[in-house]
């Protein structure tokens, strides 16, 4: 059984989809053990809480520094003792010791297609805005690993997502979410929790009974 905890700052819509994946058998051989959010007013908790999962909240508002806050963090990550973290909307910097000490242990949802509207400033809305400010045709959504860059990590699995010519920036995040975050980020964590992913020498492949899909 993989233990996974889910680390998010907002709303949780795709923790929810995690946990209603796990009910429907969709996500196999899986538990999460705990939701962690930077945010006390996340909704995320609240979900938690009605699924009977543990939620806590760890704030950098509440601590000193940022070495105390990392602290604290490692120190919630270390008791809950995961096999996998999951960041879904996770709006912080991880410090690289907990990437050393989760290595390949670590995946993000992000919503557009590695490599591009990624890295630093390309977050939430913003990557939507800079998908309708380029003009791309084709967006999507992009699992990975995460190691010390910020959105380099090996990727796992993407899905595309037409752009529409009359969509703003919150009807494509929309329809990211539905037709590709909330499809893919289940499916990452069954194939992680069912021994069929492996990385080696930065890149990831994913091995099915039937084919290899990497």
């Amino acid at each position: 059984m993989l233990k996974i905890l889910v680390c998010v700052s907002g709303g949780g819509t795709n923790l929810q989809a995690i946990i209603d994946s796990i009910k429907e058998g969709r996500i196999r051989n899986t538990e999460i053990v705990c939701v962690v959010s930077n945010n006390k007013t996340a909704y995320a908790l609240e979900r938690a809480k009605e699924n009977g999962i543990p939620g806590i909240c760890i704030s950098p508002k509440d601590y000193e520094s940022r070495e105390d806050f990392h602290r604290a963090l490692l120190d919630a990550l270390r008791e809950a003792a995961p096999d996998l973290i999951v960041l879904a909307g996770f709006l912080v910097v991880l410090p690289e010791e907990m990437i050393r000490e989760y290595k390949n242990r670590i995946i993000n949802i992000h919503p557009s297609l590695i490599p591009s509207f990624c890295g630093t400033g390309y977050y939430g809305l913003k990557v939507h805005e800079g998908v309708l400010e380029r003009g791309v045709k084709i967006t999507g959504a992009t699992v990975h690993f995460v190691d010390e860059g910020t959105d380099t990590g090996p990727i796992i699995v993407q899905k595309p997502v037409h752009v529409e010519e009359d969509d703003t920036p919150k009807i494509l995040q929309k329809r990211v979410m539905e037709e590709a975050e909330w499809v893919i980020l289940p499916q990452a964590i069954d194939w992680i929790a069912n021994g069929m992913v492996e990385v080696k020498e930065g890149r990831c492949r994913v091995y099915r009974k039937d084919r290899d899909v990497s």
